[in-house]
């Protein structure tokens, strides 16, 4: 009773290996006709031939006759934003603010006051200084007087015009921390800190604020030692930064000394900035123009590797035999890519360059041949 559904089972399992695995075959057989032994995969991917005049089979292949042009060359960088300069204004002398402080992110002209100083009792102490000065000058007028008519003593003449220089220096003391009470700026720019508070009280090196100037920004790169020499004073150059706006520039600075920690080269690249929209810190890409090369511009299907995995293209020399040739690529282009390192003028390869290797005869078509 059990054998029947167990050669029922086999049946339809063999019915249904016959319908998706020998699908072809049994068409043939219920249409009459043989099943066709399958084309090897192999004989699907042969290069199309064509026989020479000697009677051997020559590889057909597409090229295209290149000639170098110059193009400039870029060397790409990461790098940051720099103002161009920044100083923290402190005070040189003690004492109160008496000035309204400024709110950071103002614009301040060179010299104008940021912070000023109680001036004190300095104004009585210049005015008390003034008056020993003038008797002083006296003093010395009578003593050189009495000197030259042999009444006093030519060491009381020296000791009057030392005390006349003692009263000069006080004066010019005095002079002095009096214009130390205004802290201007040293030169136009923008507030970074709020100014110092109306009512506190400064000490020698106290701080009053800092100021930057961002017109022009610096951009700051770092280059690598094997390119350092590429890259001159006043060279072209442009920054992409983070939410894609692009500045232009020219190299202002090239390092003479390494950085001892990552052997890189500083880069200055200087950028106006009128309307101060590049900050101090933001990260760019910094592109620079370095010196000129010869390149071809080819499609990037004719790149192949050699054997030893160097990336170069297949070229057809005067024998109309295939060679290979390394290639440096310098750049992509919506047009193709620009590769270095070939001759001026060169037939490159673009269709059949993996069916050939070096010494192998080609008969090459131009694009147009359809071949």
């Amino acid at each position: 009773m059990r054998l029947l559904p167990i050669v029922t089972a086999l049946i339809v399992a063999a019915v249904l290996y016959g319908l998706v695995f020998e699908r072809d075959a049994l068409r043939a057989i219920v249409s009459g006709r043989a099943p066709e032994a399958e084309a090897p995969a192999a004989a699907q991917a042969a290069a199309p031939q064509t026989l020479d005049a000697a009677g051997q089979a020559a590889i057909d292949v597409v090229v295209l006759d290149s000639a170098a042009q110059a193009v400039g060359n870029r060397i790409v960088l990461r790098g940051r934003t720099e103002a161009d300069r920044q100083v923290e204004v402190k005070a040189q002398i003690a004492g109160l603010v008496i000035s309204e402080p400024k709110p950071k992110g103002s614009f301040v002209e060179k010299d104008e006051v940021i912070c000023e100083i109680d001036p004190g009792t300095r104004p009585a102490d210049l005015e008390e200084a003034r008056a020993q000065l003038a008797e002083a000058e006296i003093s010395n007028t009578a003593a050189e007087r009495l000197s030259k008519g042999g009444y006093t003593s030519e060491t009381q003449a020296v000791a009057s015009r030392a005390a006349l220089e003692s009263a000069r220096a006080a004066v010019a003391r005095a002079e002095t921390e009096i214009s130390r009470l205004k802290i201007a700026a040293p030169f136009a720019g923008l507030l970074e800190t709020d100014s110092a508070e109306l009512g506190s009280l400064m000490q020698a090196g106290s701080a009053c604020a800092t100021v930057i100037r961002l017109d022009p920004v610096r951009l700051v790169g770092f280059l690598p030692e094997t390119q350092v020499d590429q890259v001159e004073t006043g060279a072209a150059a442009s920054a992409r930064l983070a939410d894609g706006t692009v500045k232009e520039g020219t190299v202002s600075f090239v390092a003479r000394s390494a950085d001892a920690a990552t052997r890189t080269f500083r880069v200055d690249i200087e950028v106006p900035n009128p309307d101060f929209s590049v900050r101090d810190g933001q990260t760019a890409e910094i592109a620079i123009e370095a010196e000129g090369t010869r390149a071809h511009l080819i499609p990037q299907s004719a790149l192949t590797l050699d054997d030893d995995g160097t990336m170069g293209v297949r070229v057809v020399d005067d024998a109309s035999r295939a060679r290979f040739l390394p290639v440096r690529m310098l750049r992509d282009t919506g047009d193709g890519m620009l590769v270095a390192g070939l001759p001026d003028h060169v037939r490159i390869i673009t269709l059949g360059q993996d069916y050939v290797t070096d010494g192998v005869e080609v008969v090459a078509h131009a694009p147009e041949d359809g071949s």
